[in-house]
C-alpha cells in the first residue's frame, strides 16, 4: 500500500490512541455489572438475614450509570449503537461513510450540549455539597463527574469515527 492511501500519521495516531482508550474504558465497564450484580445480591441478603441496607438502591443505580455512560463510546467503536436500517443496509462503503460523516455532527451537537449541562451540574453539585434526597444521602458529584468523563469519551470517539468515514469516502483506511 502506497503512501497515497494513508492518512496523514497525526490523525492515524490520534484515531488510534481514541479507540485505545476508549477499549480499555469500554471494558473496564462491562465489569461493573458484577459490581452491580453484587450490590443487588447483599441486598437481597441483608434484606431477608439483617437489617435492610440503605445504600444498595442508590449504589446500583450508580453502578448501573456509570456502566451505560462509559460503555457508550466502545458501543460507538464497536458499531453496535442503535440505527434506523431500513436503507442503510442498501447502501455502499462510501455512501455509508458520506451519511454518517454528515449525521456526526447531530451527534457531537447534542454531546457537546450534554456535557455543557452536566459540567454545569457538576459545578453545581461541588459547590453546594448536593446530596441525594434519600436516607442515605450520598454526594452527588462523584457519579456526575463520571457521567462528564463519559461524555468526553464519547465527543472523542464520535471525532474519530468522523475521521475514519472522512478516509472511507476520500478511499484511505485508518
Amino acid at each position: 500500500m502506497g503512501t497515497r492511501n494513508v492518512m496523514p500519521g497525526m490523525i492515524v495516531r490520534y484515531v488510534r490512541f481514541v479507540e485505545a482508550l476508549n477499549y480499555r474504558v469500554g471494558r473496564f465497564a462491562m465489569y461493573l455489572l458484577f459490581a452491580l450484580m453484587g450490590v443487588l445480591l447483599f441486598s437481597t441478603f441483608s434484606k431477608v438475614f439483617l437489617t435492610p441496607a440503605l445504600w444498595t438502591l442508590e449504589m446500583a443505580q450508580f453502578f448501573m450509570v456509570a456502566y451505560f455512560f462509559l460503555g457508550g463510546p466502545y458501543s460507538i467503536q464497536m458499531g453496535s449503537a442503535v440505527r434506523m436500517d431500513l436503507v442503510y443496509a442498501e447502501w455502499g462503503p462510501k455512501t455509508r461513510a458520506m451519511v454518517d460523516a454528515f449525521t456526526i455532527f447531530f451527534l457531537l451537537f447534542y454531546l457537546g450540549d450534554l456535557l455543557w449541562g452536566g459540567l454545569e451540574s457538576l459545578n453545581y453539585s461541588l459547590q453546594v455539597g448536593e446530596r441525594s434526597a434519600s436516607p442515605w444521602r450520598p454526594y452527588l458529584w462523584p457519579i456526575k463527574l463520571v457521567m462528564c468523563i463519559a461524555l468526553v469519551l464519547m465527543i472523542l470517539q464520535a471525532s474519530a469515527e468522523f475521521l475514519k468515514d472522512v478516509a472511507r469516502v476520500r478511499g484511505r483506511e485508518i
